[in-house]
């Protein structure tokens, strides 16, 4: 991480405004295919991955990139795919489906997870869990995060 790159400002209630109706876009991609007997692909470090995976991953990655675009995201898919941007003291960090096995499962343990990382330190979390419908931010600095009804 270069230390001397300057910090990005984002307002962290904007960008909780924001981010909101991408997640749950994202969770009606999941719940589309959740339990429809999905296809899996097994990556390259054994762990399996979805259509449902991909297409939420692409739809976060699409709206940071119009909201935050001189923010790098670090995205699971593109990770695992061997394409990591270059990242200073600020990035994203986006688990597009996290509980990939139980959604593959059928089981409503997955969510949608996405953080504003700023020198080493998460300072924005969104935690999505489409099944269940429940939802937490963290819509600034120093606030404990807290269930949200979007």
């Amino acid at each position: 991480m270069s230390a001397a790159a300057p910090l990005v400002h984002i307002d962290l209630p904007t960008l909780s405004a924001a981010l909101i109706p991408v997640a749950l876009e994202a969770g009606r991609i999941q719940l589309r295919h959740h339990g429809a007997g999905v296809a899996v692909v097994t990556k390259s470090d054994a762990s399996p991955v979805t259509c449902a995976d991909q297409e939420s991953e692409a739809l976060i990655l699409a709206a940071l990139a119009r909201i935050a675009p001189d923010i790098p995201v670090v995205a699971e898919e593109e990770a695992a795919a061997g394409r990591l941007p270059c990242i200073g003291r600020q990035f994203f960090l986006v688990d597009p489906l996290d509980g990939t096995r139980e959604f593959i499962a059928g089981r409503a343990e997955f969510t949608i997870n996405i953080a504003l990382i700023e020198d080493g330190i998460p300072v924005f979390g969104l935690v999505y869990a489409p099944a269940t419908g429940d939802f937490f931010l963290t819509p600034d600095k120093g606030r404990a995060a807290y269930t949200c009804v979007p």
